[in-house]
C-alpha cells in the first residue's frame, strides 16, 4: 500500500519558472553568442539635454539613496514652471510697451494717456498711421477721449482735521435723523403757542465732576424740602436750593459706586443704592447713615419711596419692598422682569407701583402690602396687574399723573424712542408719540396738562408735550453737550434740573408757578462751593 501512494505532480502551468529546466545544447549556445544587444533606437545621453537650476533643485527634493539607506527631504510644493522663451518681439522706439499683466491692477498714480493712445493706434492698424481724421472718427465712435483718462481715479479724501469738534460731527449726522418721525428742522426752543415762551438758556449751571454716563442709573433726586441729591461716582452730595450750601452724604465702600438716589416723601431721609446690591438709609438733617439693607446680588439702579416703604430695582430683574421700620426689612419681592429693572415709580396714593426694565417690559403692580412684617424667612411675592410689551427698547422713563391718578406715562430707549400713556384701570394704551431720540426720563407737569421728556443722542434735548394730543409745545435742542440722562422736577413745579454725561447740572425754567404757590421758589442764594469744587456755580 505504501508503494501505491504516489506524490501528485504539480501542473505545468502552476510551476515556478525556476522549476522549468531547459538544457543548453551546443547549437543554442552558438546562437546566443551571435545575438546583438544594441537597440536600434538611439538614446540621448544625460549630457545632451541641459538641466536648469530650478529643475535640478526640484529633482534634489526627491528620494536620495546614500550608502544603501533611503533619506527623504522636504517635498517641494510648488509646481515647476518652465522659463519663458528668451526670444522677444522687437519693437520700435516709437511703439510703447504695454504690460498686459498690469491692466487688472488698480494703480491710482498711473497715467492712462499712453494706454489710450496705444489702444487707438492698435485699432487703426489698417489705415495710415498719420491719419488724424480716422483717429478722430474712431474716438467719436468709441466715446474714448484722446487727451483724457479712460477712468478718472481720484486721490483719497483728506483726513479729518484735529480741530473737528463733537458739535460739528453732530451737525453732519443731523440730516440722517431729519426724516425720523417726530423730528423738527429747527434747533431752537421755539414754541407753538405764542402766549408761552420757554427760555433755551438754563437759569443756573453747576459743575458735577464724576457723574457716571450710564443710561440705566438714576443719580438725581429733588426733595419736597427743596434739596437736590446727586451721586458722583462713589460720593453723594446734597445741594440746598434755598441757601446754596453743599453737604456730602459720605462715600460708598471701597470697590463700589453709587447707582441710585431717592428722597423720601417728606424729604427727611435719603435712600442710596450701591453697585454691590446694598441699599443705604441716611438722615438728611444730621448727615448720618442709619442702616444698610443688604440682600440684592446685583446693582440697585433705581429706588422709589412710599411712606415707610423703600422699593429697589435690581439688576437681576427683581423688585424688593424694604420696610425701614423693622430689622427684617424685606417684606415683599416682585418678580416680573427678565432684565435689569431701571425704572420704578410709586403712585402717590400707594395703591400701585410701576416698573420698567431692560427687557422692554412695563409692569403695573398692586402696591398694597400688609402692615405686619412677614414672620420667619418667608417673603410675599406679588403678581403684576398689567404687563405691557409695546416698547422695543429698555424702559427707564416712568411717571404717574398728579392730576389724573390712573394715567401712567412711559418712554423707551434708543430703538424705541416712543412715549406711551396707559390707563392703569383698564390696562389700555391711550396715546402714543414717537420722538427723535431715546427717552431717558418723563414727568407730568404739576399744574398743566403737559409732559416733559429728556432725550439722549442725537438731539440731547428737553421736550415739552401737550396732553392729550401729545403735540410738541417746545423743544430745547442740545440742552447738554452729552445725552441728558437724569432729571427731576422742583417741589414748586416750575423748575427742572437735568444731569448729563458732560458732568454738569442745569436748572431750567419750564413752567410758571400758580399764584397760590409762588411762595416756594428756587432762590439758590450763596455760592454753593465746596473745597473740591463739587456743585460749584459756573
Amino acid at each position: 500500500m505504501a508503494s501505491a501512494q504516489k506524490t501528485p505532480k504539480t501542473p505545468s502551468h502552476r510551476r515556478v519558472r525556476s522549476e522549468v529546466k531547459t538544457p543548453l545544447t551546443p547549437s543554442l549556445l552558438s546562437a546566443l553568442n551571435t545575438v546583438s544587444l544594441e537597440s536600434p533606437i538611439k538614446r540621448a545621453t544625460s549630457s545632451s539635454i541641459p538641466l536648469s537650476d530650478a529643475f535640478q533643485r526640484q529633482a534634489s527634493g526627491g528620494v536620495i539613496r546614500k550608502g544603501g539607506v533611503e533619506s527623504r527631504l522636504d517635498v517641494v510644493t510648488l509646481d515647476y514652471v518652465p522659463p519663458p522663451p528668451k526670444s522677444e518681439v522687437k519693437r520700435s522706439r516709437s511703439t510703447p510697451v504695454i504690460n498686459l499683466a498690469e491692466r487688472d491692477r488698480f494703480i491710482t498714480s498711473r497715467d492712462h494717456t499712453l494706454e489710450v493712445s496705444a489702444t487707438l493706434d492698435q485699432m487703426s492698424l489698417n489705415v495710415p498711421s498719420g491719419s488724424p481724421t480716422h483717429t478722430a472718427r474712431l474716438a467719436a465712435a468709441t466715446g474714448v477721449p484722446i487727451n483724457r483718462r479712460i477712468l478718472g481715479y481720484h486721490l483719497p479724501p483728506p483726513s479729518a482735521s484735529s480741530d473737528t469738534t463733537l458739535a460739528l460731527q453732530r451737525e453732519f449726522a443731523r440730516p440722517l435723523y431729519a426724516n425720523r418721525p417726530g423730528a423738527i428742522a429747527t434747533s431752537t426752543g421755539a414754541t407753538t403757542n405764542k402766549t408761552r415762551k420757554i427760555s433755551t438758556q438754563p437759569e443756573r449751571v453747576l459743575d458735577a465732576p464724576g457723574m457716571v454716563d450710564d443710561f440705566y442709573l438714576n443719580l438725581l433726586s429733588w426733595s419736597s424740602s427743596n434739596c437736590v441729591a446727586v451721586a458722583l461716582e462713589a460720593s453723594t452730595y446734597i445741594w440746598k436750593a434755598d441757601t446754596g450750601a453743599v453737604v456730602q452724604m459720605g462715600e460708598a465702600p471701597a470697590g463700589t459706586y453709587v447707582s441710585s438716589v431717592s428722597f423720601s416723601n417728606d424729604g427727611a431721609f435719603l435712600g442710596i443704592g450701591l453697585g454691590t446690591g446694598e441699599v443705604e438709609l441716611w438722615d438728611v438733617e444730621r448727615g448720618v447713615k442709619l442702616r444698610t439693607m443688604a440682600g440684592h446680588q446685583a446693582q440697585v439702579a433705581v429706588l422709589s419711596w412710599w411712606q415707610h416703604l423703600l422699593s429697589s430695582g435690581c439688576g437681576d430683574g427683581s423688585v424688593w419692598h424694604h420696610d425701614v421700620r423693622v430689622p427684617r426689612h424685606k417684606v415683599m419681592e416682585l418678580l416680573g422682569h427678565n432684565g435689569e429693572v431701571c425704572g420704578l415709580q410709586w403712585r402717590k396714593d400707594g395703591e400701585l407701583i410701576a416698573s420698567g426694565g431692560n427687557d422692554n417690559v412695563v409692569n403695573i403692580w398692586d402696591g398694597r402690602v400688609g402692615d405686619a412684617p412677614i414672620a420667619g424667612d418667608a417673603v410675599a411675592t406679588g403678581n403684576a396687574k398689567w404687563t405691557k410689551r409695546n416698547h422695543t427698547a429698555a424702559v427707564k422713563a416712568l411717571a404717574w399723573s398728579p392730576w389724573q391718578p390712573n394715567l401712567l406715562a412711559s418712554g423707551g430707549g434708543t430703538n424705541d424712542a416712543t412715549i406711551n400713556v396707559w390707563n392703569s384701570t383698564t390696562g389700555a394704551r391711550l396715546h402714543t408719540q414717537t420722538t427723535p431720540s431715546q427717552i431717558t426720563s418723563v414727568h407730568f407737569a404739576p399744574h398743566r396738562k403737559e409732559l416733559l421728556t429728556t432725550h439722549g443722542y442725537p438731539t440731547n434735548a428737553i421736550g415739552v408735550w401737550s396732553y392729550p394730543g401729545l403735540e410738541r409745545v417746545a423743544e430745547i435742542r442740545d440742552a447738554h453737550d452729552s445725552r441728558v440722562l437724569f432729571s427731576a422736577v422742583s417741589p414748586a413745579g416750575d423748575m427742572v434740573v437735568t444731569g448729563a454725561g458732560d458732568e454738569s447740572l442745569k436748572f431750567w425754567k419750564i413752567w410758571d408757578i400758580p399764584t397760590a404757590d409762588k411762595s416756594r421758589k428756587v432762590s439758590g442764594r450763596g455760592e454753593g462751593v465746596t473745597k473740591s469744587g463739587v456743585l460749584s456755580i459756573r
